[in-house]
């Protein structure tokens, strides 16, 4: 096992070196400014992810693509990533995690437009998309979509299942020691009973469990952050400044250099909004819309509550504990949050247990949609039923796996996704303006387009 971990440790950190930071970044800025900012739109995009768009072609309805995909995103990313970003990068990880959600607005709002702009209709009227679509049919490269398929399908088993598995089992046993084996097979169990059901099952058990999650959790880290009132200033003060300054660090906390900073916070802002990732335009490609536009401002909305709001708010907590809190000792991300949230008194590891608890298990059944639609990609519909069992005994696996490979070889997956997803938005940043122009720029935002028609 240290073998395996030390390997995968390695390819992370060279593939989450400069070159990919850089061109993550890079991509989150160009398509900013391409876009003409489409983060300004952000109020729109809410009131049109709540608003039903019927009478077109689709799956499921807006809210229920964007509460899949928040089921996929909002998950360990949010609460013991952004821990583990600032145990290992310092404080200033949470300034370029939250930059990497603020600018990866404009990257998911991309990738929901060519999510519906190249989806195809089955012969039985469900709908497929996502970026080996695009690939395909808007660049002629199936060999990378095959790819982005490929890497999709196993990055399932690490972002979506193990990862989130094993945030379960970890929080269950230190806070009420229960063991792994028996959280494992409750969790395997609670899983199969929902994905079994196809995307409308997901997608119905998301819309629900969803707000009521985010709302609880919101509201709970308001009230830390007010109990912990005297110390928000000084860590928002020292995140902006351990972010750009070496060896910076405060209260509790160890310091780290920028380059630290910047790796673990973007690191972590990926795999907490998957921005650029190219895993939320497989479900966007699901709902009922008049227009690519339309979906893809409902898209970006995800983004925001994801990183610019939920990862905000954990990662104030931590710091602002850590710092009236300097006697908070850490090994792990998920040590750091513990302890900060438990110097809370009565709502604080409630509130952790709570959000882990639905987080988690809100990503394991987004992402079973993702791993399905590459692996019917790849193989088609005969090895989704094969696949569907192995993802429930990953869940398992996850359970009694440590932690540190799961999150090592989750980070690899990530990259390798990215790559071809990135190609494939640079390459067609074309049609996102022509689209873009279209139907927002010239005010046809209600439009119909031929190919949402039912």
């Amino acid at each position: 096992m240290e073998a395996i971990n030390t390997f995968f440790s390695q390819v992370s950190d060279f593939l989450w070196g400069f070159p990919l930071i850089i061109l993550l970044l890079g991509t989150h800025l160009y398509l900013t400014v391409l876009l003409k900012v489409p983060q300004r739109h952000i109020l729109t995009a809410i009131k049109l992810s709540i608003k039903p768009d019927k009478g077109n072609s689709g799956d499921v309805s807006q809210f229920g693509a964007l509460a899949t995909a928040l089921a996929a995103t909002i998950g360990t990313g949010n609460i013991i990533g952004v821990g583990t970003a600032v145990a290992l990068g310092g404080p200033g990880a949470v300034l370029w995690c939250w930059l990497t959600g603020v600018f990866g607005i404009s990257t998911k709002y991309a990738e929901g437009l060519l999510s519906i702009k190249y989806r195809v209709k089955t012969q039985k009227g469900v709908m497929l998309g996502g970026p080996m679509y695009a690939l395909e049919r808007g660049l002629g490269m199936k060999w990378a979509g095959m790819l982005f398929a490929a890497f999709t399908a196993l990055a399932a088993f690490g972002i979506g299942c193990t990862v989130q598995a094993n945030a379960i089992s970890t929080i269950t046993y230190e806070s009420f020691n229960i063991s792994p084996y028996l959280t494992g097979g409750l969790v395997c169990f609670l899983t199969a009973l929902v994905i079994l059901g196809g995307v409308r099952a997901i997608a119905r058990t998301c819309s629900m469990l969803v707000p009521f999650m985010a709302i609880f959790y919101i509201i709970g880290c308001i009230y830390i952050l007010v109990i912990n009132g005297p110390y928000v200033i000084p860590a928002i003060r020292l995140i902006c400044e351990a972010a750009f300054t070496p060896e910076a660090a405060g209260g509790g906390l160890a310091g780290g250099t920028v380059q630290m900073a910047a790796r673990y916070g973007i690191a972590r802002g990926l795999f907490s909004n998957e921005s650029g990732l190219g895993s939320a335009p497989i479900v966007a490609a699901a709902a009922q819309t008049r227009n690519p536009v339309r979906q893809a401002l409902v898209s970006s909305s995800g983004t925001f509550w994801d990183t610019v709001v939920i990862c905000a708010l954990t990662g104030l907590v931590i710091v602002s504990s850590a710092i009236a809190y300097p006697d908070i000792n850490y090994t792990d991300g998920a040590t750091l949050t513990k302890a900060a949230f438990s110097k809370i008194p009565v709502l604080g590891l409630p509130l952790l247990t709570f959000g882990l608890l639905t987080f988690t298990f809100s990503t394991i059944l987004g992402w079973s949609y993702y791993g399905e639609r590459a692996m019917e990609y790849l193989c088609g519909k005969r090895f989704i039923k094969p696949y569907r069992l192995a993802y429930i005994i990953f869940v398992f696996i996850g359970s009694i796996t440590s932690l540190s490979i799961v999150w090592n070889f989750a980070d690899c997956m990530n990259a390798f996704m990215a790559l071809p997803n990135l190609l494939s938005l640079l390459l067609l940043s074309g049609v996102l303006v022509k689209e873009t122009r279209k139907y927002l720029w010239e005010g046809n935002l209600d439009a119909q387009s031929e190919d949402c028609k039912e």
